[in-house]
């Protein structure tokens, strides 16, 4: 017989628009992100999930307190080299990284206890210009330069992941998918890189 399934817990204020799932093989509810989504949690029984092709996810917790989340972000593409697109370009990765710590923060975690595992950046499209290689090297210059803790990387490669987080355990188990069944995923990045190369290219860049 079936265990019956736990009741699901109550979200961190702010991350509502979450998806969350009852994920099977786990056991346990599971928050799954989309391009440009981040999450946090101090829930032991929740993990985060989520499908990259070309984007980077951080996955990032406190080692001690197991308060953590995860973010999924790409950089926005544009032509133009100038260094105003650049830093706009470096801003939004910036700001991808620092929403996740500083939520993290937030609820008790202590900067110095933090350790972080990256993953994502194929080039999941042939012919085409290594986007993944643009968000692997901001990735690993921002935590370079931030000074954090890098306890795990699989990074680049040819293959969409599926990625499932535990910040409680800090275990972050990554499938490389040898094939897709449709072109979602693709769909799905692209019109997201679409939005971002919209997005105005002076103030402020609107994250989440």
């Amino acid at each position: 017989m079936m265990a019956q399934r736990p009741v699901q817990p109550a979200c961190l204020k702010g991350f509502e628009h979450i998806n969350r799932y009852w994920d099977r093989l786990s056991g346990r509810w599971a928050a799954k992100l989309m391009p440009g989504e981040f999450y946090v949690t101090s829930d032991p029984k929740e993990i985060i999930a989520t499908t990259l092709g070309s984007c980077v996810s951080a996955c990032i917790r406190d080692r001690t307190s197991g308060i953590g989340g995860m973010n999924h972000f790409m950089l926005p593409l544009s032509n133009n080299s100038s260094s105003q697109w650049l830093s706009v370009e470096t801003r939004y990765g910036s700001h991808a990284m620092e929403h996740l710590i500083n939520e993290i923060i937030k609820l008790g975690a202590r900067r110095e206890n933090l350790e972080v595992k990256l993953t994502g950046g194929g080039k999941v499209v042939k012919n085409m210009s290594d986007v993944g290689q643009r968000n692997i090297d901001f990735v690993l210059e921002y935590v370079r330069l931030e000074s954090l803790d890098v306890v795990a990387l699989d990074l680049g490669d040819v293959h969409p992941r599926k990625v499932i987080y535990h910040p409680q355990t800090g275990q972050m188990r990554v499938k490389r998918l040898r094939s897709m069944h449709n072109d979602t995923l693709i769909v799905r990045e692209a019109n997201y890189v679409n939005a971002l190369t919209t997005q105005p290219q002076t103030g402020e860049v609107e994250l989440f």
